[in-house]
């Protein structure tokens, strides 16, 4: 077999693996709520198998690199998210979701162009909750209405990851670990989120996923921090492994707090 044809064919497979987690995901998301939604949203549906993918191919080393720069991104996420949330209340899709893609695209240009440490990472994920974070708190609640699916939905989200998935694999190869960690990080399952549900539930509902979704985004920022750390010391599958033990931990620990409450005000 070819190495080209062998390349085509294992990029084949992951695009459909990580297809699957993120129409799953979705769909768990549609039926919860948006807090629940929004939890399962920010786990690294689409991420974390980009990082694997990558793992798989390059050293530790890359991997470390790449994180430092998802770390950054992660606030121009949270940045984007903010915008759709507020654009959303009044606006349609067409407007609200190129305006948020936007809005994440400059951040990313801006990213490439400096150099970044952890703690400037860190920094900019802090600054960007501290204005985001109070300016989507009360956009947070809204009635998650039922909905009938249509035939091209779960095709659609497929396409989207699995290009996702596509793109960080065939550029990696030639791009390096900062794009490539700048790539891993687009807003697909954010994207397709906005795309799906805002046509069939409305604006505010659809924001309401995206600003409960800040909150999960704190414990994405610390992941990439452990993803970065960990894989300069202990290797990539352990880094990993400690990456997605720490988002889910943080995402159960805002499910707790959130159920704690609801039971209190009963």
């Amino acid at each position: 077999m070819s190495p080209d044809l062998d390349f085509a064919l294992v990029l084949a497979l992951r695009m459909a693996i990580t297809a699957a987690f993120v129409i799953s995901a979705s769909i768990i998301t549609e039926r919860s709520g948006p807090a629940i939604g929004a939890l399962v949203a920010t786990l690294p549906i689409s991420a974390g198998p980009s990082y694997v993918f990558l793992a798989l191919d390059h050293d530790a080393s890359f991997v470390a690199q790449g994180a430092l720069a998802s770390l950054p991104i992660n606030a121009a996420t949270i940045v984007a998210g903010t915008i759709y949330v507020i654009l959303a209340q009044r606006l349609s899709v067409t407007i609200s979701l190129p305006a948020a893609l936007l809005a994440w695209l400059a951040c990313a240009v801006l990213v490439r162009t400096l150099h970044w440490t952890l703690a400037g990472g860190i920094f900019a994920n802090i600054v960007a909750l501290a204005i985001c974070l109070p300016t989507v708190q009360r956009f947070r609640a809204a009635k998650m209405p039922l909905m009938t699916r249509r035939w091209y939905d779960i095709p659609l989200r497929a396409a989207l990851v699995a290009t996702l998935v596509a793109t960080v694999v065939t550029l990696s190869r030639w791009v390096g670990p900062t794009i490539s960690g700048i790539i891993a990080l687009f807003p697909v399952v954010y994207s397709s989120l906005m795309l799906i549900l805002q046509p069939r539930i409305g604006g505010p509902a659809t924001a309401a996923v995206i600003a409960n979704g800040s909150w999960g985004l704190i414990g994405f920022a610390i992941a990439i921090v452990v993803l970065h750390l960990a894989a300069l010391n202990l290797g990539s599958p352990a880094a990993l492994s400690l990456a997605l033990a720490t988002c889910v931990t943080w995402n159960l620990g805002l499910w707790w707090s959130g159920r704690r409450k609801r039971l209190r005000a009963r």
